[in-house]
Formats: C-alpha cells, structure tokens, sequence
C-alpha cells in the first residue's frame, strides 16, 4: 500500500489496518519502497521467493528464511500488525500519552503485552541529533518524582532528606526558538542529569549549544560563567519571569506539558525508564505541527534496524538500546 493513501484519522487506521494483508502490505512498503526485498540474514538483494502461506521469505542466495518483522521493533512479537499500527497511531497522536492498562483494553491484549509494546514504539520515536543548536537557545531543569504529601509516612522519611530536588530525578531541556527559521517551530531536547552541579550543566550547554548563540536560563547558581562562551542573559524568577526576550517560557510550557502526562497517564515512571518517556514527549512536541497522519508515518518509517528485549526493559541487560 503506498503510504500517500495513509489513513488520516484513528477511525480511518483502526478500520483500514483491521485487515491483516493490508497492514503487512502497509508495513512492506515502508520497508522496501523499491519493491525489492533484502535479506535479513546475508544482505542479498531480490533473490528471494516469498511463502504466502507463512509470510515469509527465503532467499535463493544462503538459503535463509527471512520475515517482514525481522530487523525491527515488531520481532519476535506474535500480535499483528493490524495491533501494533493503530498502537502506533495513538501514542504518537495522543497529546498525553495512553497507558498501557488503555491501550490493553483498547486491542483485547494483556498489559504486560501492551507495556511492552509501548516501549518498543517508544524506541521507534528516538531521534538523537549531533548538531549542535544556534541561534536563541532557552535552558532549563525541572525535577521528576511523587510528592512527598503523597508518601507514606515511612517512605518520606527515607527518601525526603531535605528540600526541592532531594530524591527526584533531574532532567534538562534545552528549547531552539524557531525565530524566522524554516520549519516555523521551537524544537527541544531533554537530558537526564546525574548532578546538577556547575561542571555538568555548563558541560551540557556546550555539548548541544554553538558557541556565542544567545542562551536564557533563570538563575540558577550552575550556569554562572557560560557568558565566557555565550551570550547569557538571566531572568530571576524570584523577581519576574519575562523580561523582553530573556525568559524561559517555552521549555516551562514543555515541562507542564510532560508532568500532565506523567501524572494524569502514567502515574508512576520508575526513573530507570523515564529516558523513553521523555523520547516520547519530545518527538509529540517538536512534531506538534505535523498532521496525526505525518506523525504516524514518521514513527512507522522509524521501526526499522531497532530492537529492545524484553529483558532488558525489567533490569537483566542494558537499560537502554
């Protein structure tokens, strides 16, 4: 199926995708655009002979079978695809994300299934970039983790050691404000921070930041000294939040974004996975000018060359793939 006749609302994907040739045919397409199959164990091109009743592929070149799912976030899943594309759809379109118990409800699966496979499109939605920002770069840090109100008594004291930030998990954003440039829109990044001390946060800043672009951070005691590579200006919150250009409203619009979603929707984000939650904001966030159907495509035209186990997610390998 080309993907210019993409359906163009969640009732559209959910009705089209329903039949299961469709959706593989859909899937195909995205995979090989030039309608020539590559080999996902020896790499040869259109030597294959494809068994229908299977749905596979076994290639005339190492004698290897070879399936659609192979070689991406679908491998090794037994649900279909007429599942995993309307999943798809939702995560990306749904401004506040969609638990995995909704999304169980939503496909008559599992939550466990659905936990899963919402990681999996999670990794589908990474875009690391290592170009470096330019221009007017708003900077700024927020803190994830449950109130202490919200404790018991017994956790509070354990984990409450003081104030602020204590036993929270740090993140940093940095917001390119669009300004006139193509594309029309302010884009973000987020960082997990071990410390938020001088060194790493400045270390941050000139990792993803051109050096003399304009920077806005409040006033936060780690940014002191990057006026030595920048051009910093500071706004103190204890005494405004704007003033002219210098503020940093843009990332404090993201961040009341993701808590809204952390809060209302997943409730409770163990801190070893909250790098994939924070994939999912930001690729909704930069992309909030695409069409639910361009949003859809770009995740769906991601699955490929990208895999995480099962074990890896539940703590017995590698946190993040």
């Amino acid at each position: 199926m080309p993907t210019d006749r993409a359906p163009e609302t969640l009732l559209e994907a959910v009705t089209y995708f329903a039949n299961e040739d469709v959706a593989f045919a859909f899937v195909t397409n995205l995979r090989w655009p030039t309608g020539k199959q590559v080999c996902a164990k020896c790499g040869a091109v259109d030597t294959h002979n494809f068994v229908a009743t299977r749905r596979v592929w076994k290639c005339r070149n190492c004698r290897k079978q070879f399936s659609l799912k192979q070689g991406t976030i679908f491998e090794d899943s037994p649900l279909s695809l007429s599942k995993w594309l309307p999943a798809m759809w939702m995560l990306a379109n749904c401004k506040n994300g969609i638990s995995s118990h909704e999304l169980a409800r939503a496909l008559g699966i599992t939550q466990k299934s659905a936990w899963f496979m919402l990681h999996r499109i999670r990794l589908a939605m990474q875009s690391d970039s290592f170009q470096k920002i330019d221009g007017e770069v708003e900077v700024d840090e927020t803190y994830i983790g449950g109130k202490a109100r919200n404790m018991h008594k017994d956790k509070r004291a354990r984990v409450i050691k003081g104030r602020g930030g204590i036993g929270k998990v740090a993140v940093m954003g940095l917001l390119a404000r669009h300004k006139g440039k193509a594309g029309g829109k302010s884009r973000v990044r987020t960082k997990i921070l071990k410390q938020t001390n001088r060194v790493t946060m400045q270390g941050e800043v000139r990792e993803h930041v051109q050096k003399g672009a304009e920077v806005f951070s409040d006033a936060h005691s780690g940014y002191t000294g990057l006026d030595r590579e920048y051009i910093h200006k500071v706004v103190d919150h204890a005494e405004c939040y704007v003033r002219g250009n210098v503020h940093t409203n843009g990332l404090e619009n993201f961040w009341s974004l993701l808590k809204r979603g952390l809060k209302g929707t997943y409730v409770s984000v163990e801190p070893f996975h909250l790098f994939r939650y924070l994939d999912e904001q930001v690729f909704r966030f930069n992309e909030r000018e695409t069409t639910d159907r361009g949003r859809f495509l770009m995740v769906a035209a991601s699955i490929f060359g990208k895999r995480i186990m099962y074990r890896n997610l539940i703590g017995q390998g590698l946190a993040k793939t």
